[in-house]
């Protein structure tokens, strides 16, 4: 247990000491570029690069998660189950159609910049969501359902106080995994001049530069497994934390 606290804080520090002060891996990149060509990305800064990519997967997860369980409360009450193929179909649209189309048809409307990235997020990250969301409330025991009725609960008692509840772990679950799905597509935002860390890819591959490539693509994916790694301590947290009576 100590020895992986030790990893997790190793990685950060890496990670904020190569945003902060890039120039000292100057040394380590520098087999990578051609003769004269700049070691570190100089069209911008690394560390507001990284604030503005996750900020944009934040609010894109955060958007998901509130539509996506809003929807499977919504089918899973007696008066919304007969959305349910819908909602389904909905959130599956959004897995299946690629970001990048998702991009073409919407700059058109919205201009470039980040606000057809952000949609192209939203509708990628709706469906793992809504479907742990719909697992775990559609998978909670008889026994425990009937308790809260039998204590005088209202409906939406047992929704706030018991099925949610109960229901957390898979749901973070699913917020998790959307949460990496968004962080490495969103990328792709550049193209389309939203400001994201695939500026610094996009820039390697123009110039033939891949010291940039790496860059952008390690940090990337350094974000992605801590990013994982905090949701899962977060989610794991959040399943010892339930009451006991309610786990029965």
């Amino acid at each position: 247990m100590r020895a992986a606290w030790i990893i997790r804080l190793c990685l950060w520090a890496l990670l904020c000491l190569f945003l902060l002060a890039p120039q000292l891996f100057t040394g380590l990149l520098q087999p990578l570029t051609r003769e004269n060509a700049p070691v570190i990305y100089n069209q911008g800064s690394l560390w507001e690069l990284t604030l503005v990519h996750l900020a944009l997967t934040g609010a894109a997860t955060l958007l998901a998660s509130i539509v996506a369980v809003g929807l499977a409360v919504l089918v899973t009450r007696p008066f919304g189950a007969e959305f349910l193929p819908l909602s389904r179909s909905l959130a599956n649209i959004g897995q299946t159609f690629p970001p990048v189309a998702v991009l073409a048809l919407a700059v058109p409307i919205m201009g470039f910049g980040s606000a057809p990235t952000l949609v192209a997020l939203f509708l990628y990250g709706l469906l793992p969501i809504f479907e742990n969301t719909l697992t775990g409330l559609t998978t909670l025991s008889g026994p425990v359902r009937e308790a809260a009725k039998g204590v005088g609960m209202t409906a939406s008692q047992r929704l706030l106080r018991v099925e949610l509840p109960l229901a957390a772990p898979i749901i973070l679950a699913g917020i998790r995994v959307s949460a990496v799905i968004s962080l490495g597509t969103a990328t792709i935002g550049s193209t389309v001049a939203a400001r994201t860390l695939g500026e610094v890819i996009i820039a390697g591959l123009l110039t033939n530069n891949i010291a940039f490539i790496v860059q952008g693509g390690a940090i990337v994916g350094v974000l992605a497994i801590l990013i994982y790694d905090a949701l899962t301590q977060i989610e794991r947290h959040f399943a010892r934390w339930l009451p006991a009576n309610l786990k029965r």
